[in-house]
Parts: structure tokens; C-alpha cells; sequence
């Protein structure tokens, strides 16, 4: 007999996904698990504000002279 749990979960900057400690309570130690991992899409609207994001960033700084880091000091 199988049980699942659903919760959000986030990847740590080690590439590690955590787990609440309230799943972790509820599995037996040394336990195998099977794991299905469902990952939410960004919208065709999010990737496009992203990608215009970018793109004025890039612009931005394709502006900046090293001649500006003295204004950074005051």
C-alpha cells in the first residue's frame, strides 16, 4: 500500500531539495521512498518580463564607463 504527501519544497543553492520537518517526522527512518518531482512552468507572459528584464539591464550597462565607478564612493 502506498501513501503520498504533497507540500512545496524548495532546492537549496547546494542543489539539495528540503523537506519540512513535518513530512520528515512522518517517514520511518532508512525508508525507501519513491520521489516525483513537479516543477511549476513560468508563463509565457513571466518568461517575456524576464526576457525584457534582462535586456534593459544589459542595456543599462552597456552604458557604464569604469570613468563611473568614482560616483560608486560617494
Amino acid at each position: 500500500m502506498s501513501k503520498a504527501y504533497e507540500f512545496p519544497a524548495n532546492v537549496t543553492t547546494e542543489g539539495k531539495i528540503e523537506l519540512p520537518n513535518a513530512v520528515l517526522q512522518q517517514l520511518a527512518n532508512n525508508q525507501q521512498v519513491k520521489v516525483i518531482i513537479l516543477v511549476t512552468e513560468p508563463t509565457e507572459a513571466e518568461q517575456e518580463e524576464a526576457a525584457w528584464q534582462r535586456l534593459a539591464a544589459e542595456q543599462l550597462l552597456k552604458g557604464y564607463s569604469e570613468d563611473d565607478a568614482i560616483y560608486d564612493t560617494m
